[in-house]
């Protein structure tokens, strides 16, 4: 099942979406982040059975506008943990991106003068919660799982590197594209290739279970540090191929598109705009 925050009538929708351009809403949850405070989600989104409305790939909001938390997973994946110059973690690298950060998965990303100089893609999967978990064991971590989707960590380089703490470059807002939709855990199975185009040019290429730390362990850690509430993103870290970690460095330019697709899940495409 694939659950999309769709923008219609002047307000949005959570809605249950049948096909390509398809969607049936889900009357009274506004986004997929209001549903899944409901503890009867799945059932609330498999019954609904309201007349279907047609939306088009702009009509997407962030597939959760409004999760409480979205935790971050620095250096995820072996081949950018190395090409960065650092050592395999023993422990998962965690920091916070603000859901001001979000945007829908087609949206563009208006970039301010001071904020353009070191602008880098990262194409990551995000892990959805469905259901409140403290002190999770990774066994059992699976069974908290909502679903999966498409997220960028879009990095302002200099911003991340000006300080020891990556916080700052990472926040920008309304630059992280997130979607299309939910795809539901009992429809996908981490594996496919997730792959990072930048004007339609190959720069990321990695299976989604080349991870360091699966989702499960990574719902372990965290659970362990704070809870994890229904509708929290984790963003699992990124693979190699990052414009930073390149020779000479390559990155956004104005009216550049970033394309982010892993198999099973869909694509987002943002265009970076330079605001005048």
């Amino acid at each position: 099942m694939r659950l999309a925050t769709i923008r219609t009538a002047g307000t949005t929708t959570a809605a249950r979406v049948e096909g390509e351009n398809t969607a049936v809403p889900i009357t009274g949850y506004r986004s997929v982040s209001e549903l899944l405070l409901d503890p009867e989600w799945r059932r609330v989104a498999e019954d609904a059975d309201s007349t279907p409305l047609t939306f088009s790939p702009t009509d997407l909001d962030a597939a959760l506008p409004s999760p409480r938390k979205v935790i971050c997973v620095g250096l995820n994946y072996a081949n950018h943990i190395r090409e960065m110059g650092r050592e395999l973690p023993g422990v998962p690298t965690l920091f916070i991106k603000f859901p001001d950060a979000l945007t829908g998965p087609f949206d563009d990303v208006v970039v301010p003068e001071w904020a353009r100089s070191a602008l880098d893609w990262e194409g990551e999967m995000a892990v959805v919660i469905g259901k409140r978990a403290r002190r999770v064991r990774e066994a059992e971590a699976a069974d908290y799982i909502a679903g999966y989707a498409v997220i960028n960590d879009y990095t302002a380089r200099d911003y991340q590197y000006a300080t020891l703490q990556w916080h700052q470059g990472k926040s920008l807002e309304r630059t992280a594209g997130f979607g299309p939709w939910l795809t539901t855990a009992d429809s996908f199975q981490p594996g496919g290739g997730l792959r990072t185009h930048l004007e339609g040019e190959l720069m990321q290429s990695t299976p989604t279970d080349d991870l360091v730390f699966p989702p499960e362990k990574l719902i372990e850690y965290i659970s362990h540090i704070y809870p994890l509430d229904p509708g929290d993103v984790i963003a699992t870290g990124t693979p190699g191929g990052v414009g930073h970690a390149r020779n000479p460095k390559r990155y956004i330019r104005d009216g550049e598109v970033v394309r982010i697709e892993i198999e099973g899940l869909g694509h987002i495409a943002n265009r970076t705009v330079f605001e005048r």
